[in-house]
């Protein structure tokens, strides 16, 4: 099975990733599972930054036939691209009834390596060195790594991992909700701190896209190989 993820630019492709004929399209092309994450009215008091245009929405799918689900991703807006990527699920997120959305604020982070760093290297200190770090300060409940295998787009930005977060929702307004540190200032810049360390070490803190999102899942795979659906 191979994990497909969309990103998107623009205004407009909300509605699309939500529609239902999308779903039962992608489905009859081989995806077995479908995510929607989308930059919306519930994640508007968040922060969002980036380089470039900023991102708006994701579409996850994964996907036993490549050639026939890819088409109908890339199908949507005017400004996207498709990327292949591998997983890792540090943090399982909680399971939320197909099609509504999950309680949390879900930031996405685009990762690009710095040039002068090897893969190796990069994926050492990433996943090896920061990964717990992340987990002991910051307030997230779910945390799924996607390192970037390759793109599937013409002219697609050269980016390394897309990083999803969950976060309670007061964690948009409250960084003590955000970081965990119990309302304690003091603890608040120790995880802060901790924090900006880590991720300068493999060059997070330039050039990242930040995007907050709703997270829906319309179509999931289950451990029996079997699925369940929402369309």
């Amino acid at each position: 099975m191979t994990k497909l993820i969309a990103i998107y630019h623009g205004t407009d492709v909300a509605a699309a990733l939500h529609d239902p004929a999308l779903h039962s399209a992608l489905a009859a092309a081989g995806a077995t599972g479908i995510q929607v994450n989308v930059d919306d009215a519930a994640v508007a008091p968040a922060m969002r930054f980036g380089p470039g245009t900023p991102i708006t929405g994701f579409l996850t799918v994964w996907t036993d036939d490549v050639a026939a689900t890819a088409p109908l991703m890339t199908a949507i807006g005017t400004e996207m691209h498709l990327y292949r990527v591998t997983e890792r699920r540090p943090v399982e997120p909680p399971e939320v009834p197909l099609g509504e959305r999950a309680d949390a604020l879900a930031n996405i982070a685009v990762l690009r390596k710095p040039e002068d760093m090897s893969q190796e290297e990069y994926l050492e200190i990433w996943i090896g060195g920061h990964t717990p770090i992340a987990s002991e300060t910051q307030h997230t409940f779910g945390y799924v790594q996607n390192i970037v295998e390759e793109s599937l787009t013409l002219d697609a930005p050269v980016i390394s991992a897309i990083v999803e977060e969950l976060f309670l929702m007061g964690g948009m307004t409250d960084p003590h909700v955000f970081y965990g540190s119990g309302g304690d200032d003091e603890e608040l810049n120790r995880r802060i701190t901790r924090l900006r360390t880590s991720v300068a070490r493999f060059g997070a803190d330039q050039g990242l896209d930040l995007a907050p999102t709703s997270r829906y899942i319309y179509k999931s795979c289950v451990s029996t190989g079997s699925t369940t659906e929402k369309f």
